[in-house]
């Protein structure tokens, strides 16, 4: 007799979660019971247990997902019959974590505002680098010009931004969290304080946040402008931070939503996209700034950071 045997770690939270749920009611592990003497089919298991065969079906699913049992179609004298069997004869679950396995590393990297993918905005719109205006402001186009690569402030009063982000560096590896921060705020005509808007921010297309900007920050000059900028231009931002964990996601620190690195499918393909604007129905709809490590007060672009093991 061959004992099929099955071991995980604790820290192997992908591969524990459907095991939990396996086992987590008492029909699933009678099943698992009768089936160490013999294989049964989805009828015998229901007569055995005095329950509707397509409740059974419900609970074989669940185990043969977590890979507990096996389903194999047999011909009888009746048609085909769904034959169950046992696939694991002894499991282990080790709460000792190893020393290289709870040891976490950091990978950061800086994105360019301008690196953006696709666009799709409307005036009042621009793009500005250290010298000044990009070909001319409020002119959608411009957003196309392979010299928005040397973006260092962009703004845009309706649509959106989107950037490709690589997570060749998470492939193969357990993600505790990926964060994404960077200094925005409000656009209004020149600046204006209390000008209010919603930034709403996308990860492969799924809405995860919005952010309720309080203004267009002015009044006095930002930390890094360049001089040719004007005073009486959007200054500096705020510093807003998102952040996706296996559980939830995080806008600064407060939790904003129940998505996470797994429904998020972050780690699959070369990419995942990181979007961030204004939506058509958004309540205040008052534009963004984006600002690069040489304008407002922050030495950043996009900074993209992942804790991994």
């Amino acid at each position: 007799m061959v004992v099929r045997n099955y071991h995980l770690q604790i820290s192997d939270e992908e591969k524990l979660e459907p095991i939990v749920q396996a086992l987590n009611t008492s029909v699933r592990r009678k099943i698992m019971a009768m089936l160490c003497t013999s294989a049964y089919s989805i009828a015998e298991i229901a007569k055995k247990l005095k329950l509707p065969i397509s409740t059974v079906s419900f609970h074989i699913n669940i185990l043969r997902k977590a890979g507990f049992v096996t389903v194999t179609v047999k011909k009888n004298t009746r048609g085909n019959a769904k034959l169950i069997s046992r696939q694991i004869d002894h499991f282990a679950l080790d709460f000792n974590v190893p020393a290289h396995e709870a040891e976490s590393k950091i990978f950061s990297m800086a994105i360019p505002i301008g690196s953006f993918s696709d666009a799709c905005v409307e005036a009042t719109c621009g793009i500005a680098d250290v010298n000044g205006i990009i070909i001319s402001d409020d002119l959608p186009g411009v957003f196309f010009s392979p010299e928005r690569y040397s973006a260092q402030i962009i703004w845009l009063s309706k649509g959106y931004i989107e950037y490709r982000i690589p997570n060749y560096m998470l492939k193969d590896k357990i993600v505790n969290s990926i964060k994404l921060s960077m200094e925005i705020c409000s656009e209004a005509p020149n600046y204006k304080n209390d000008w209010e808007s919603d930034i709403t921010f996308w990860i492969n297309g799924v809405e995860v946040a919005t952010w309720l900007s309080p203004g267009d920050f002015g009044g006095r000059r930002g930390r890094l402008n360049p001089a040719w900028w004007s005073d009486y231009s959007t200054q500096f931002g705020v510093i807003k931070s998102l952040m996706i964990t296996q559980e939830c996601i995080y806008l600064d620190e407060t939790p904003v939503s129940t998505q996470n690195i797994q429904k998020l499918h972050i780690q699959e393909g070369d990419y995942f996209t990181f979007r961030i604007g204004i939506k058509p129905d958004a309540k205040h709809q008052g534009g963004l700034n984006i600002f690069g490590e040489r304008f407002g007060d922050y030495a950043q672009g996009i900074v993209y950071s992942a804790d991994y093991k």
